[in-house]
């Protein structure tokens, strides 16, 4: 559909992104249980989500170019947000006797103000709207660091995390890696207005966010491997030592 665009490598990193929400919520279907998953983790990937699409549902600033920019992109964000909607709702209504509050505590709140206040000071310009364009890397940023709370819940909780939690949480990084290449070779056409003289910070800004993502993956990686080495895609994957940075 794309007509061989390189470009479509952003719509298919959030069709990796669908993929992910889709096996969590298999998982959810199949165990009848929100046991092992964040919920804290899903609501900030879907503050990401709502903030990107504040943008992408009406600006053509952070759009991939061919056709797939063309609601294509935008439709795999809006099935994403749905699984998400609905994984919160088995998670508070259905099955919150299944959901681990007592261990999915990690504050939420000061992440996402901080991501929020450095989107206001270091956005990029390609929607010329500053607002959306803040929204679009607060969203951006949220999506970096929303991970967190799933490895802090799989640390309090024995350190073992299903097959399918683990798969979802791979997706998600392949998700980061396909936009991350998008961004990297449309580094010199993201513009800003500059702090610095003649220093265009908000491409590094957009790629920082996509390594920190990788970064915090670091220990979870190893382990991913180690597991679909030894027990292949139905596995639970075992920890032997925090995959917290």
């Amino acid at each position: 559909m794309a007509g061989g665009e390189f470009s479509a490598i952003l719509t298919l990193s959030v069709v990796f992104q669908s993929l992910a929400m889709a096996l969590l919520a298999l998982q959810v279907v199949i165990k009848r249980s929100m046991a092992g998953i964040s919920v804290r983790a899903l609501q900030l990937d879907a503050a990401a989500i709502c903030m990107r699409l504040s943008s992408t549902t009406w600006l053509n600033g952070y759009l991939p170019v061919d056709m797939t920019g063309d609601w294509i992109y935008q439709l795999f964000d809006l099935i994403s947000l749905a699984i998400l909607s609905w994984l919160l709702y088995q998670a508070f209504c259905k099955l919150q006797h299944t959901y681990q509050a007592s261990e999915d505590t990690l504050a939420v709140s000061p992440i996402v103000l901080g991501c929020v206040v450095l989107a206001a000071l270091l956005h990029a310009d390609m929607n010329a709207r500053p607002v959306f364009d803040a929204l679009w890397l607060a969203g951006l940023l949220i999506s970096a660091v929303a991970v967190l709370p799933q490895l802090w819940l799989i640390n309090r909780s024995n350190k073992r995390c299903e097959a399918l939690t683990s798969h979802y949480i791979a997706m998600m990084a392949v998700s980061r890696v396909l936009s991350g290449v998008f961004m990297w070779h449309a580094r010199e056409d993201i513009t800003c207005e500059p702090w610095v003289k003649d220093i265009n910070h908000a491409p590094w800004v957009i790629l920082g966010a996509h390594a920190l993502h990788l970064f915090l993956l670091g220990d979870f990686a190893y382990y991913y491997a180690k597991a679909l080495g030894k027990q292949g895609l139905q596995g639970a994957m075992e920890l032997n030592t925090s995959v917290i940075v």
